[in-house]
């Protein structure tokens, strides 16, 4: 057990299982994007370890860009997306993967697509290292998923509360 704030939580997912995910996705990258150079938008502040992680594995020739939106407080979702440092680097007619911590309720994700696709990229792909399909809102269509977990709140691997956690090399759930 560990104590962020005033909350407690439990072990989850071990750095081992993190990391082993996270290379057979960086694996299956790979193969996909085979002779291309894609475009990773990191989403920070969260997706930082994921994506240091996934893109020391890719083989790839690629750029990494950064993108940072908002929408939680505390532990849960405001429902309202805010963009708080934007893409200067132009993604047209380019490959893009958007690397994303966790996907739970699509609002964000929602948001940055259509942000993304009014740039006219060659193609859109989502890698997120967590996904909670019980608290989708709105549909998205992810292609490198790393873990399906239940609709519980986790620190850990770039995760937070309230600013908190996110050097945990583990996966956390609230107790």
């Amino acid at each position: 057990m560990i104590n962020i704030l005033d909350k407690t939580f439990v072990p989850f997912i071990s750095r081992s299982s993190i990391e082993s995910r996270i290379a057979e996705l960086a694996d299956q990258i790979g193969k996909d994007y085979a002779g291309r150079n894609p475009v990773f938008i990191v989403v920070l502040n969260g997706a930082f370890l994921f994506a240091g992680e996934l893109v020391k594995n890719i083989s790839l020739t690629c750029e990494i860009t950064f993108i940072r939106f908002s929408s939680y407080s505390q532990t849960e979702s405001t429902g309202n997306v805010r963009q708080i440092i934007g893409m200067e680097e132009s993604i047209e007619n380019r490959d893009i993967i958007i690397v994303e911590d966790i996907v739970d309720t699509g609002l964000t994700m929602a948001h940055l697509l259509k942000q993304i696709k009014d740039r006219s990229p060659k193609s859109v792909e989502i890698a997120t290292l967590l996904h909670k399909p019980e608290a989708l809102k709105t549909p998205i269509d992810m292609r490198y998923v790393g873990f399906e977990i239940d609709n519980k709140f986790v620190v850990g691997y770039g995760l937070d509360y309230d600013g908190f956690g996110r050097n945990l090399d583990s996966l956390y759930v609230l107790a």
